[in-house]
Order: structure tokens, then C-alpha cells, then sequence
């Protein structure tokens, strides 16, 4: 069994940072003169803080089993939140971060290999600090040497060429390849703060979910028309 997976990522409110996590983090900004340029600076420190996994948090993980050809997405949630989609192939569980990140490694272990998009640069990385802060110890090395893909593949590293070719999101080499876009659903990864601001923890956990399956096609793809030795 392979396991595709994704995760969604919320930023802390940077007020709520230490005076000095605050300092580091606008270090440029305040050298900047120009009020306005200032105030820019600030603004997108502010956006870049989910992308940290010391100034964010998870907020769901996408799991999709190729075998079974049926995901789970764990979400931030209360007890009582679960649900299956109509079509009965994805499950909808609400956790804590801590239990999301236990479910993952315990997964993660039992796979053959696990699929993602970036995964190398973002995904893996963020789940490992994370892991660590939680007081979680990761089951399996999946950022080992960048071509070993004994256990991770990367698929922006495999569509790439390790990084010969220019890089696109997943949305891009969706329609290329005429695979669903996550997008076409009316959210991008950008609008994930703002929706968990607003409660809408539900439309994260759905948009985790498609690009679970957005990822698992492009997949296919490559394993079909690109895996040559």
C-alpha cells in the first residue's frame, strides 16, 4: 500500500508571538524607511507565518490509500464532527493535532512508500517540527537523500527533474494533465486562514481532501507515462 498524503496549515496571530520571535520575524521590515513599503512587509510576514511550523499549526491531514483507493482526512473538530462523503470513499475524522500526527507516523509506517506534492520542501518537514513539539518521535525517515525515493516521492521533485525544469503548483499540472483541480471547488491554500478564522473548519477539511485526490492523479500520471528506468 502507498499513502498519499497533504496537510493544511493555520498561522498564530502575530501579536501573539514573543517580543522577540516578533523582532526576528520584522527584522526587515523596520529597516525599511518608506512607511508603506513598511507596512507591506509586515502585511506579508503575516501571511508567510503559516508556512512556519513554529508560528503555525496543523489543522488537517489528507490520507489516501492507492490499494483501497479510499481516503481519510483529519481535521481539527470535536468529537461529535465525524462524517463520510456520499460517496463513501472518503472519511472525515476530527482530532487534535497531537492525535493527527500519531495517526500519520502510524500510517506512514505502514506504507510502502508515501506520495506528495512538495512534500520534501513543505509537507514532511513541517510534520516533523511539529511532531517534535508535540513530544511525537517520527516512525520512518522520509527525508532522506533527495533522490532516494525508496519511501517518499515528491511529486514536484519527480515533475521537475529535481528541480532542472520550472517549477508549477498542483493546480497547473492539474489542468495540464486534465485532472480535477482542488481549486475548481472556489478555495485555494491561501483562503485557509481565513476560513478557519471564520469557523469553517468543515470547507478545510473538503479542500484537504480533494488535494489528497488531486495528488494521487497526478500520481498516476507519472507512474504511468513518466516512472522509466
Amino acid at each position: 500500500m502507498n499513502l498519499v498524503f497533504d496537510i493544511e496549515t493555520v498561522g498564530v496571530e502575530l501579536d501573539s508571538l514573543a517580543d522577540s520571535q516578533k523582532e526576528f520575524l520584522l527584522r526587515h521590515a523596520e529597516q525599511e524607511k518608506d512607511q508603506q513599503r513598511k507596512d507591506e512587509l509586515v502585511e506579508e510576514q503575516k501571511r508567510y507565518l503559516s508556512l512556519y511550523p513554529f508560528t503555525a499549526k496543523i489543522v488537517a491531514i489528507g490520507l489516501l490509500n492507492t490499494e483501497k483507493e479510499k481516503s481519510m482526512v483529519l481535521y481539527e473538530g470535536g468529537t461529535n464532527d465525524e462524517w463520510i462523503a456520499e460517496e463513501k470513499i472518503t472519511k472525515y475524522k476530527p482530532l487534535t493535532e497531537q492525535e493527527m500526527l500519531r495517526y500519520f507516523w502510524k500510517y506512514a509506517d505502514e506504507a510502502e512508500k508515501v506520495i506528495s506534492f512538495n512534500g520534501r520542501n513543505f509537507d514532511i518537514p513541517f510534520i516533523m517540527m511539529r511532531s517534535a513539539i508535540n513530544k511525537i518521535k517520527p516512525s520512518k525517515n522520509l527525508m532522506r537523500n533527495r533522490f532516494d525515493t525508496n519511501f517518499h516521492l515528491d511529486l514536484l521533485e519527480l515533475f521537475t527533474f529535481y528541480g532542472i525544469t520550472k517549477k508549477f503548483n498542483l493546480d497547473f499540472y492539474c489542468h495540464s494533465f486534465g485532472i480535477e483541480s482542488p481549486k475548481s471547488k472556489g478555495i485555494t491554500g491561501m483562503e485557509v486562514k481565513e476560513l478557519y478564522k471564520a469557523g469553517r473548519i468543515k470547507d478545510i477539511a473538503i479542500y484537504c481532501g480533494e488535494d489528497v485526490k488531486a495528488t494521487y492523479e497526478l500520481y498516476k500520471i507519472w507512474n504511468q507515462y513518466l516512472n522509466v528506468s
